[in-house]
């Protein structure tokens, strides 16, 4: 396990970032590992949403429990987004954390968003980074704010004092999701923590990314809604008697093959 959460911390260099694909099922993320992807994430939408949950309502934490547990044949290293911790009590998040990484878990995604559409109390972040980093040491903990998502006032000056707080907590990497594009660069020279950024189309791409100074991009709920886009797409062309004008789609045996090994 050691070595797994060295391999991953590794592949956070700033300037040559690490494209994370997020997966909300076990296709999706053996058919990233398939395509090559030495790391996985999952994104807490897709898992919520294919469950039949809301994402961000701290709803899904046996099923992303459940899920990891599926993913343990996938050969590839997982982080998991845990929203805020599933609790408020540091020490129930720190031993969630520790039965995902007795799965083989190497990272967890840790926001401060509520459900209400505040920021949780720095401290009370902290205090949960603290406690996952005390229980399981080479965890990787994502520390995310949604400062810019949740319209706070001065988002800017908000983010670099959480990133400082999370940071001295023990946080191992920063994420920024809705950071202004001319941002990110001094996000990344600041704040001390690998940057990670979510891909947005018409956003730059890995290389302009990687010229900022950002360590790891995140696809986050988008493989899953594109997905569903393109599912829509197919049903309404077919009832319109339009061809769709899809990208082809993986054959019948190609996606069975993903489900070699899978634990149930």
């Amino acid at each position: 396990m050691t070595d797994r959460f060295a391999a991953f911390r590794e592949l956070h260099r700033p300037g040559r970032p690490l494209l994370l694909p997020n997966a909300w099922d076990h296709a999706s993320a053996a058919a990233f590992a398939a395509r090559g992807h030495p790391a996985v994430g999952t994104t807490s939408l897709g898992v919520a949403a294919a469950a039949g949950r809301p994402d961000g309502a701290g709803a899904t934490r046996v099923e992303s429990w459940d899920l990891v547990r599926r993913l343990r044949s996938v050969p590839v290293l997982l982080t998991v987004d845990v929203e805020g911790g599933f609790d408020d009590d540091p020490a129930a998040v720190a031993r969630y954390a520790g039965e995902l990484a007795a799965l083989g878990v190497v990272g967890v995604n840790l926001e401060d968003g509520r459900p209400d559409g505040t920021l949780a109390p720095a401290p009370l972040v902290a205090a949960k980074i603290a406690a996952v980093r005390a229980a399981v040491p080479g965890l990787f903990v994502n520390a995310r704010t949604d400062a810019w998502w949740l319209g706070v006032t001065s988002p800017s000056t908000e983010a670099r004092h959480r990133a400082a707080v999370f940071r001295a907590a023990g946080a191992d990497g920063f994420f920024v999701p809705g950071a202004p594009d001319e941002e990110v660069g001094a996000l990344a020279a600041e704040v001390g923590l690998p940057l990670n950024v979510l891909h947005r189309p018409g956003g730059p791409d890995l290389a302009g990314w990687g010229r900022l100074g950002v360590a790891r991009v995140s696809t986050g709920s988008l493989p899953f809604r594109a997905a569903l886009g393109a599912a829509l797409h197919l049903v309404d062309a077919v009832a319109a008697g339009r061809d769709p004008g899809l990208p082809p789609a993986p054959g019948y045996a190609e996606v069975q093959a993903l489900a070699g090994g899978a634990a149930t």
